[in-house]
């Protein structure tokens, strides 16, 4: 078990936990304090300001990391890891994060070994030569099972039988269900697949949570702390008094997991998402689970809605980090549902959209802040808002 006063080794350059060695505490107070900052600052009327819910677990909860390959000093021996805290081109190797299960270190280091022994190049931000890009690993936290994914551009010369071949042979405690290869020749230093590739097995793992099953696919969008997003989502789904036999919409859906625990109890649930590929994951896993009475559009949320004929009895919002933009919101306003619950992984966006909200005739009943990434500045909020009677 570790100390939450324990520094983590890679600290003093990685800079991804901003709270190491403050007490996990004091990090919730912090968390807290600034919601009920921002909350107060722009007068948002809450009537309930609920005590922050604490993560499940403080350390090893991330189910996704993606490593980049490259440098720690220009000319240095290849790293493999999180990029270096103000200073971009150099990447730090990270094999002793404590935000991860130990396996993704035995992984993280395993390859980066073979690499350096095998000689390959990492691929070179401002040439735009060599190998090496990215290393992404998933984990299925209910299932025990692990994706790996390893980015290259297309030179020749990688080993893939001898890389499966060492990877099956770690001491792992998950079961390796896919080992992939992406290839992206892309002068940009982000992940993109031209070509997927699966070397062994099989391009995705499974999932439950909600007590659905998921399955996600190398590229799928999928929350990344499993158990708190379930005591999150719970909550948020619980706040509505009743939606049995009612239309349901879950607006910025993603791959519809709270689109298809609504679809348990509504008579329908409409989830909208603009990314097409979560769309179709979220409709093959629908079918999965059995669930025939929910839909899912791809779509900017408000063109979607714009051309909707159904009329929601209730709205879930869980938009990115930007909010929800006011034509959107409009659109919202205007169906006039009595409940809206509105998920936020933003407290400064939140604020600003239960302001219009607010200035429009919904008051916000309660508030509650979610810590689902302990060590980290992010926090999650869901907030329950209600249509006052009378106004428009």
């Amino acid at each position: 078990m570790k100390n939450e006063f324990e520094i983590c080794k890679h600290s003093e350059f990685c800079g991804g936990c901003v709270y190491q060695g403050v007490s996990y505490e004091e990090q919730l107070k912090m968390k807290e304090g600034e919601v009920r900052g921002l909350l107060e600052k722009k007068e948002i009327r809450c009537g309930e300001l609920l005590p922050i819910e604490p993560a499940p677990s403080q350390f090893e909860y991330r189910n996704k990391m993606e490593y980049t390959f490259g440098d720690m000093e220009k000319g240095g021996e290849m790293t493999l890891g999180m990029h270096r805290k103000k200073r971009f081109m150099s990447i730090v190797t990270v094999d002793e994060c404590q935000l991860v299960h130990p396996d993704f270190n035995k992984v993280l280091r395993a390859t980066l070994d073979f690499c350096r022994e095998k000689g390959y190049s990492f691929y070179h931000k401002k040439s735009h030569k060599g190998m090496l890009r990215h290393l992404i690993v998933r984990r299925g936290v209910r299932t025990g099972e692990l994706l790996i994914n390893l980015v290259t551009s297309t030179e020749p010369g990688f080993d893939e039988e001898a890389y499966v071949e060492m990877l099956r042979g770690l001491a792992l405690e998950h079961k390796i269900v896919g080992v992939l290869r992406t290839f992206n020749d892309r002068l940009a230093d982000a992940v993109y697949c031209e070509e997927l590739s699966v070397l062994w097995g099989r391009d995705y793992y499974l999932e439950q949570i909600m007590g659905l099953e998921f399955k996600v696919s190398a590229f799928s969008f999928f929350q990344t702390n499993v158990e708190a997003v379930e005591h999150l989502y719970s909550y948020a789904v619980g706040l509505i008094d009743n939606f049995e036999g009612k239309v349901a919409f879950d607006l910025f859906c993603g791959t519809g997991t709270i689109t298809q625990t609504l679809a348990k109890k509504a008579k329908r649930a409409v989830g909208v998402e603009l990314v097409a590929e979560a769309v179709e994951a979220a409709r093959e896993n629908a079918a999965r689970n059995g669930l025939d009475n929910c839909e899912f559009l791809a779509g900017d949320v408000f063109e979607v809605l714009e051309n909707l004929t159904d009329k929601p009895d209730v709205i879930v919002v869980d938009p990115p980090r930007v909010g929800i933009s006011p034509k959107a919101l409009d659109k919202i306003i205007s169906y006039g549902v009595k409940q809206i619950v509105y998920v936020s992984c933003n407290p400064k966006t939140l604020v600003e959209n239960l302001y219009y909200l607010q200035y429009y005739g919904y008051e916000t009943v309660s508030l509650k802040a979610f810590d689902n990434f302990p060590n980290t500045r992010h926090t999650e909020c869901v907030a329950l808002l209600s249509k006052k009677t009378g106004r428009g």
